[in-house]
């Protein structure tokens, strides 16, 4: 009895109820890892917690968090393991799967090698967010791995905002809000909006103004050791709201600051192949990494590039006997 307690490995395997209904694919990732001796717990249904809130966390026995889904469940799992050592390890059941490691075809080599110990961990930068209502004394606090996003709160004005580097006033402007980005959230919201992609290595934040009335509004990138400070102005044609990662939100009235910096906390992200993130990016975006010119030049078909994607994609899946390494 005492080696069992000593021996048991406990997995937390975080899922949304549609894809737990929809199929067998959850239950088979349980009785997989249940078969490589690990104890098992489901939870299908991570509500979002008001701003600046407790979060629930995992057991400080858990070794690791098994994510089926897509970027957006991965988030929801990210708040389980806030402030905690316990990795992440995601297989993309979702439309893209940025923060994926394996794709649901492969959840029988995965799962094999998540029992072996045979990964890397991936420390992924996190945002510290403190939010100053007119007249506190103490700021609600929170965090996000991809983005906290400024909005107004009015859809039909403006939010009047000033921006701050470093306590030096950079712009003001009126706009429909600003997204402040983690490298993580290059790819997401921050790229929609015209931001520019960051390498996960980047120690840095990006500032994306979403449809500013000003000539020179442009992404801003700071280093890790920097803040942004974000003033709702008192002639604001529109109060504020304030959304961490798609999911803690706040309304800000006029008057409101908004600082963002780098957090002492990282997320850690299970790796299992030694596949670069440029790699990831080209897979994931479909992008044309031959140009026209150069397809007409080689007399190239799109069925030939087609081909050739397909093969290349083959050759970034990790072999069974691959060894994890610490890429961003």
């Amino acid at each position: 009895m005492r080696c069992a307690m000593v021996c048991a490995r406990h997995a937390v395997v975080v899922t949304h109820s549609r894809l737990r209904e929809s199929g067998t694919v959850v239950s088979e990732a349980v009785d997989r890892l249940r078969n490589v001796g690990f104890e098992v717990s489901i939870i299908d249904n991570v509500e979002a917690p008001q701003f600046g809130g407790v979060t629930h966390k995992v057991d400080e026995d858990t070794e690791i968090v098994v994510v089926l889904g897509g970027d957006g469940t991965i988030l929801r799992a990210a708040e389980l393991v806030h402030c905690t050592q316990v990795p992440i390890f995601g297989v993309n059941m979702g439309h893209v799967g940025f923060l994926a490691e394996f794709e649901s075809f492969q959840m029988s080599e995965a799962i094999r090698r998540v029992a072996d110990h045979d990964y890397s961990i991936d420390e992924r930068m996190i945002a510290h967010v403190d939010v100053w209502l007119p007249g506190a004394h103490e700021p609600l606090q929170d965090w996000a791995l991809n983005d906290i996003t400024l909005e107004r709160a009015d859809r039909g004005k403006m939010v009047e905002l000033s921006v701050r580097v470093d306590d030096v006033e950079m712009s003001s402007f009126g706009c429909d809000g600003v997204i402040v980005s983690t490298p993580t959230g290059s790819t997401a919201y921050a790229f929609s909006a015209g931001g520019p992609i960051m390498w996960p290595n980047v120690k840095a934040l990006q500032l994306v103004p979403l449809a500013a009335h000003a000539l020179f509004a442009r992404p801003l990138i700071i280093g890790a050791g920097s803040t942004f400070t974000l003033d709702i102005l008192d002639d604001s044609s529109s109060e504020g709201w304030i959304c961490c990662d798609g999911r803690r939100q706040c309304a800000l009235p006029k008057g409101t600051r908004v600082e963002v910096r780098e957090s002492k906390s990282t997320l850690r992200l299970a790796r299992l192949s030694g596949v670069p993130f440029t790699n990831r990016l080209v897979t994931k975006f479909d992008l044309p990494v031959v140009g026209w010119r150069e397809h007409a030049r080689n007399g190239g078909s799109s069925a030939q590039r087609t081909r050739a994607r397909g093969a290349a994609d083959t050759a970034a899946v990790p072999s069974s006997g691959e060894q994890g390494v610490d890429h961003a």
